[in-house]
């Protein structure tokens, strides 16, 4: 689409922000098609009456968003968005009959996701529901419409960490962790309320709050987490209701937030009356944690966790630990946001919790992850990336000259999907990294983890080929 010309007259910022945002705007629309051809850079700066550097600096912006890719001596071409990428069937065996979605692009290796790997946990989970179903047939076919004590105790036992055991009364169970943070959000603010999330951060609860009305503020962070000075600034000049963190084993980063940082959070937000959530969820893989929030702070903190990285994703298991007198505010959000829980998904995730199958199944996860991890740190030894031995996923740095959104779409052309830093930040950030997450447990066997981290080290390998090129 040779023929495109944007109008830049109006927004603000500099040129090439105003023509890097127009671009992606116009590839949201269906302006810019998938497949469609931006124009030569020379001749888009004539028309626009602007310098080549200006068009230059925009199409490296929208490249780096993963929006575009440059092809020698051919040009600058929109590249097919995710959310158009058809989801495809493959047959089970036929010992089991019936067919299942993979989640993926056909032939591609998942390593955009960290699910629980499969280690054998579906023999526990069908015991578990044959035995639910048995024993409350008439359950497992209707609406939930109370909630037993044992299911509040397995959360308890679950979610308790470093010697802080959560009140079984004040835990709420939950259709997973997503759900927890946006019952939790449901409850305690209103539309045109402001909720901080740290710069880089598990960006889908940000953009989930931002559809039910409500407004993302932003705070910075270092190698430690948040800095406690900014997210005072921020808490005294945009008056946020709710912080959203991931203390332990942040999310892309790693980061385990020590001990003097969470007692400086936690104060910061009793001075500014700032409630917080705080998303343990991979915290699960550490045996040794540090306190949670909940101990600096148990008035105002939310501790959310469940079973789908340590245990397996689809039995949507979690559960919220509620401040006092909380509870029951947060139940009925939760009904309200997520249509109600399933008894059958409740039962299953307190029995084997209860049971300790949960906790065999997360050892056995937590070795199957290690072991994983070794392979990593193997392949892609002499390149710099962030890693914990219990994590399933590394947070990747790229040589010189990759960025991230390129790499992303480098990988995804070989047959390996991941995730770029862009995914991961919940607002407009000046902020680069040139880092990219790559998750290694969501891949059935070894083998293909092995194939897939072979992949990115020749890409990373190969420098040349983070060069575009423009007509």
């Amino acid at each position: 689409m040779t023929n495109w010309l944007p109008d830049l007259n109006e927004g603000g910022g500099p040129l090439y922000m105003r023509l890097a945002e127009r671009i992606e705007g116009d590839i949201s629309s269906g302006v810019l098609p998938a497949g469609a051809k931006l124009p030569p850079q020379r001749d888009l700066a004539y028309d626009l009456g602007v310098t080549i550097g200006t068009v230059g600096r925009a199409y490296a912006v929208v490249r780096e968003r993963g929006l575009v890719s440059g092809e020698v001596g051919r040009g600058t071409f929109v590249l097919v968005r995710e959310d158009e990428k058809k989801q495809v069937e493959i047959a089970l065996p036929p010992s089991i009959g019936g067919t299942r979605f993979s989640g993926a692009t056909s032939g591609k290796l998942v390593m955009d996701s960290t699910s629980a790997p499969e280690v054998g946990q579906n023999a526990a989970i069908e015991r578990v529901v044959q035995a639910v179903a048995r024993e409350f047939p008439a359950e497992v076919i209707d609406y939930t419409r109370s909630v037993p004590a044992r299911w509040r105790e397995a959360g308890s036992r679950w979610l308790s960490v470093s010697g802080w055991v959560p009140d079984a009364a004040g835990v709420v169970p939950t259709i997973g962790v997503h759900a927890a943070v946006m019952a939790v959000v449901g409850a305690v603010t209103a539309p045109g309320d402001k909720i901080a999330f740290e710069t880089l951060t598990y960006s889908s609860i940000a953009r989930s709050v931002n559809v039910i009305g409500r407004r993302t503020v932003l705070f910075a962070t270092d190698q430690h987490g948040p800095v406690p000075e900014d997210f005072e600034r921020l808490c005294a000049q945009q008056h946020p209701k709710l912080a959203f963190l991931i203390p332990t084993l942040h999310n892309p980063t790693l980061t385990v937030m020590p001990e003097s940082r969470r007692r400086a959070i936690a104060e910061i937000a009793r001075r500014y009356n700032v409630w917080l959530i705080e998303d343990s969820i991979y915290g699960a893989f550490l045996r040794e944690q540090p306190a949670p929030l909940s101990t600096f702070a148990p008035e105002r903190t939310f501790h959310v966790g469940g079973l789908s990285k340590t245990v397996a994703a689809g039995i949507r298991g979690g559960w919220v630990s509620c401040p006092a007198n909380t509870a029951g505010r947060v139940q009925v959000a939760h009904k309200m946001v997520t249509g109600g829980i399933s008894f059958l998904l409740a039962e299953l995730s307190a029995r084997m919790v209860l049971s300790g199958d949960a906790d065999a199944i997360r050892d056995t996860v937590r070795d199957e992850i290690a072991a994983r991890h070794a392979m990593v740190r193997r392949t892609l030894d002499g390149f710099d990336f962030c890693s914990n031995a219990h994590c399933p996923f590394i947070w990747l740095k790229l040589p010189e000259p990759w960025l991230s959104g390129t790499f992303k779409a480098a990988a995804a052309n070989e047959g390996v999907m991941i995730d770029d830093e862009d995914e991961y930040k919940p607002g407009r950030s000046d902020e680069v990294h040139h880092r990219v997450r790559v998750g290694f447990s969501s891949l059935p066997k070894r083998d293909a983890v092995d194939r897939g981290l072979g992949i990115l080290r020749r890409l990373l390998e190969n420098a040349g080929a983070g060069y575009d090129t423009y007509g």
